[in-house]
């Protein structure tokens, strides 16, 4: 029998997964060394020592169905931007795209047992397997999946770079992929100002008023600024009350109005943010490869 210590202690021997630990020491019947070496064999134990690594590249992938209605970003991340280029890896983040857009799971952990593309391998085996071929930790690190009645859009931007994802309740392509630019560029937190927590007007709203007050003026007419000046928030953070990337005499949401459209919602990601990458000496880093 295969008990819970075997798996922790086979787990802290090569840094594998506990599902990989089970399913090695099963078949060999308890047996830590053979359980040890068929991780080494299957590149698994390679995979877990890299697996401490920061990966802050990587790509940002999408897919959208044919008939609109269903789509999917996703960012997967890897250690250096030259694997970003890798032709295996961009496959891999498309298919992962594509695999969160026809099986809806709940989370990253749920996509990583689901069935990878034409296999029988795990989206997370298949992760495992292409850390230990290419050589870099990676690591499937969000999604945003969009399903409607009326239409889905996506755009990637630079390369990979960016990724944008919106839902019209009304309106065709042309204006859904002029939206996804103009998230892309002006890079938008909420669809409109009902949106915005009210702790995060308000806050702004202090800081106007005092930014009034220390140019010597009254409470009263202080607070007739803020009023003034909160527009202009709103132009920043949320994406009807932005100026049109391509025409800046008009707001978003006047534009899309104006083609008989409606915003759902949208998402936006931007590969590698928030990560906090370690910086690395390149002499210090090429004088460990050679010890």
């Amino acid at each position: 029998m295969i008990t819970a210590e075997l798996v922790k202690q086979l787990r802290e021997k090569t840094g594998a997964g506990m599902m990989d630990c089970k399913k090695v020491l099963t078949e060999t019947d308890g047996d830590m060394e053979k359980a040890a070496e068929l991780l080494r064999e299957r590149g698994i134990a390679k995979a877990a020592k890299k697996s401490g690594r920061v990966a802050a590249e990587g790509l940002v992938c999408s897919y959208v169905s044919e008939d609109k209605k269903v789509g999917a970003i996703v960012e997967v991340n890897a250690e250096t931007d030259f694997v970003a280029k890798n032709e295996e890896f961009k496959a891999f983040c498309a298919d992962v795209a594509e695999i969160v857009a026809k099986t809806n799971p709940a989370d990253v952990e749920a996509l990583l047992v689901e069935k990878y593309k034409d296999t029988d391998k795990t989206v997370q085996e298949t992760l495992t397997g292409k850390i230990a071929t290419i050589g870099e930790n990676m690591t499937i690190r969000r999604f945003a999946r969009f399903e409607t009645n009326g239409l889905v859009e996506s755009y990637i931007h630079g390369d990979g770079k960016i990724a944008v994802l919106v839902e019209l309740a009304k309106g065709d392509s042309t204006l859904a992929k002029d939206v996804c630019m103009q998230i892309a560029a002006a890079k938008p937190e909420y669809l409109k100002r009902e949106d915005v927590p009210a702790d995060a007007v308000n806050k702004e709203m202090e800081i106007l008023k005092a930014q009034a007050m220390n140019e010597g003026k009254p409470a009263e007419i202080a607070e007739k600024m803020v009023q003034g000046r909160i527009g202009k928030f709103y132009s920043e953070i949320c994406l009807l009350d932005q100026e049109f990337v391509k025409d800046p005499n008009v707001k978003v949401g006047a534009m899309v109005s104006s083609k008989g459209g409606e915003i759902v919602r949208f998402a936006r990601f931007e590969k590698g943010e928030g990560i906090e990458k370690k910086e690395e000496n390149f002499a210090e880093e090429v004088m460990k490869q050679l010890k």
